[in-house]
């Protein structure tokens, strides 16, 4: 296990460098002065031209990427043009809304989305088979943004049940969360659905029941636990891609989280800002990928780390 870790992390190390390089070069070769729009258009040319000299965007583009990665392996992710903060204590303050929001995403998927695969699984043709297809058919051909539109139509001004947007507690939660957890929650479901059509039909399965076991407890306790291995590598993607991918959902809901931090950061071209944001997503990509493989032995103990 621990000779799994460190070949992982150490995987890891080339893959993060490589971001770090993309969003450096596609940042600075983008068209748009960073100077500009901190200070607007109207500045002065000497104005212009000492900030430059002050935020080093005058040297060469090797030197730059130097000194970048130079403070990136100190912990430095440099200060926002914009907020005039460093990065890392911007992402500090955004970074737990946003796992908040991604935490409830991931809850309602995984209690939604395994129970209708439960139940579909179980009666296969049946009424809640059609509907548990139904809504997985709809979950994954909507859109993020469509999905959320609709819910803030139908739930905030037509029934009035929760606030179209804005961050605070519960009430203001449950709309974005399940915008973001609707495509997880239909394949949560048809993941689930087939594991437990397989392992329904397997031997051991006919042998509990034979035994004269409760239907429940056959489906519970031995098919759903030996079809967990695929729901959770798919929960594990699903949670990362919650964390790195919430742009649209954090826009949408005006929810104070490092997605709405990244659109404003590049709407004002603030590259340190878009910078740092997208080196520690990608890092936190690769950790949620490297904890979900490490759930496997949890769940089967049978899964290798030769």
């Amino acid at each position: 296990m621990t000779r799994f870790i460190v070949r992982r992390i150490l995987l890891a190390i080339p893959t993060l460098f490589g971001v770090l390089i993309v969003a450096f070069l596609l940042l600075y070769v983008a068209p748009g002065d960073p100077v500009e729009a901190m200070i607007g258009e109207r500045a002065d040319t000497a104005t212009i031209a000492r900030l430059r000299a002050q935020l080093h965007l005058d040297d060469p583009l090797p030197v730059r990427f130097g000194h970048y990665v130079e403070k990136v392996v100190t912990g430095d992710l440099g200060q926002s043009y914009i907020t005039n903060r460093p990065i890392t204590e911007d992402i500090r303050e955004r970074f737990p809304k946003t796992m908040q929001l991604a935490g409830a995403a991931m809850l309602m998927a995984t209690i939604i989305g395994v129970t209708l695969g439960v139940l579909s699984g179980r009666n296969p043709g049946g009424l809640a088979d059609r509907f548990a297809l139904g809504i997985a058919y709809l979950g994954i051909s909507f859109p993020v943004y469509w999905v959320g539109l609709l819910l803030i139509l139908l739930f905030a001004v037509t029934l009035k049940w929760a606030p179209p947007s804005g961050y605070g507690g519960l009430r203001f939660l449950v709309l974005p969360a399940l915008t973001l957890g609707m495509r997880s929650i239909a394949f949560q479901a048809r993941m689930t659905r087939s594991a437990m059509l397989d392992a329904l039909s397997a031997d051991y399965i006919r042998t509990a029941r034979a035994k004269g076991l409760n239907e429940w407890v056959v489906t519970l306790k031995h098919a759903l636990r030996n079809a967990l291995i695929p729901v959770i590598t798919v929960l594990g993607l699903d949670f990362g891609a919650y964390l790195t991918g919430s742009i649209l959902t954090e826009t949408i809901f005006s929810w104070p989280g490092i997605g709405r931090y990244v659109v404003d950061a590049i709407s004002r071209r603030d590259l340190p800002a878009i910078q740092g944001s997208v080196l520690f997503l990608s890092t936190v990509f690769v950790v949620v990928n490297l904890i979900t493989d490490l759930a496997y032995a949890k769940a089967d103990p049978r899964v290798s780390y030769g």
